[in-house]
């Protein structure tokens, strides 16, 4: 691969723009069960840098095919319904003005029979249980409006049960602490309205630990930074308004050292191969940080989705719509 970016680069939005469409051929089986979330990170990578270019009847048919009867939405055409590709199909939904294609009543009632007796959500008919599937779940019926269907109340002491003495959240309850899971836990709670059932300041403490010399972030203690933490860490800071307690111009040089400057895209550590995951995530970091070396899209902290589809959709400001363009940072 070519040479990342200095740290003084700019963003070379024109690269990002044809990175992203040379995914469109991409045929590897390792890639094919998480079509729907890639095309996902791809194209909301191109709304950021301002640069969405794809057709909407393009992108929502392929939703279309990957639609199964039980409500839900798999992968890739002919695959099981789960959680994860749900909610990227919602949020592409959304993003198309396209909710109005699939049967809202039928999607919401799969993701509410996602729910267990304890509150939690397990993420398919499988069984697996995770705190990423709590958030999912609140996420995708705020965006359907149909968060009737669930019990909002279990699913929020579920997620408080997951809460370690670290103030970090892990994946179930006395799971180790990581900044994946607490994104998870944080915007659960916010979407859920209950952010004020826990300390913000010991959350935040943790979630600043994590910045290393390299001004970098690292998912949990003594691992390597990694850019998709700048979407993990930074969103929760910019919900608990606290986004102030890391170096801003350290993590963007970072964020810009894993550009690749000659063939687009950004990877997870300097040097290493890009890919779409890491690009919609890099790209993240700086936007909601306030980069101002280009002129990016604002991203939501909560539901992942510009502000002009969260306008569109006229999702009341308590459940997170305004959270990180006004909210104070402390």
């Amino acid at each position: 691969m070519a040479d990342s970016t200095s740290s003084s680069s700019p963003i070379v939005a024109d690269l990002h723009l044809k990175f992203v469409h040379q995914l469109d051929g991409n045929t590897k089986w390792n890639a094919q069960h998480l079509k729907v979330n890639g095309v996902y990170w791809g194209l909301s990578a191109l709304v950021l840098l301002n640069r969405l270019d794809y057709k909407p009847d393009d992108v929502v048919n392929f939703l279309l095919s990957c639609y199964n009867s039980d409500g839900g939405f798999g992968g890739n055409t002919d695959m099981d319904s789960h959680l994860l590709h749900t909610m990227s199909a919602v949020q592409l939904l959304c993003m198309f003005d396209a909710v109005e294609r699939i049967d809202v009543e039928r999607t919401a009632h799969w993701i509410a029979s996602m729910q267990l007796p304890d509150g939690s959500f397990q993420g398919d008919e499988w069984g697996e249980v995770d705190t990423r599937f709590s958030y999912i779940a609140l996420n995708c019926l705020r965006l359907l409006g149909r968060c009737d269907c669930i019990d909002i109340e279990a699913a929020v002491q579920y997620v408080l049960e997951c809460q370690n003495w670290d103030g970090g959240f892990g994946v179930s309850p006395g799971a180790e602490s990581h900044a994946g899971q607490i994104f998870c836990c944080v915007g659960a709670l916010c979407l859920a309205n209950a952010l004020d059932r826990i300390d913000k300041d010991r959350v935040a403490a943790w979630l600043a630990m994590r910045q290393l010399p390299s001004g970098g972030l690292n998912g949990r203690p003594e691992k390597k930074a990694d850019v998709c933490y700048s979407w993990w860490v930074v969103s929760s800071l910019s919900v608990l308004g606290r986004t102030s307690w890391i170096d801003r111009e350290a993590l963007f040089r970072y964020i810009l050292s894993c550009q690749d400057t000659e063939d687009g895209g950004f990877s997870d550590k300097p040097g290493n191969q890009p890919d779409v995951y890491h690009t919609f995530f890099g790209l993240c970091g700086l936007s909601l940080l306030g980069y101002d070396g280009y002129k990016l899209n604002a991203i939501n902290p909560v539901y992942a989705l510009s502000y002009d589809v969260l306008d569109r959709l006229k999702i009341a400001p308590e459940y997170g719509s305004q959270i990180g363009r006004r909210a104070p940072s402390l």
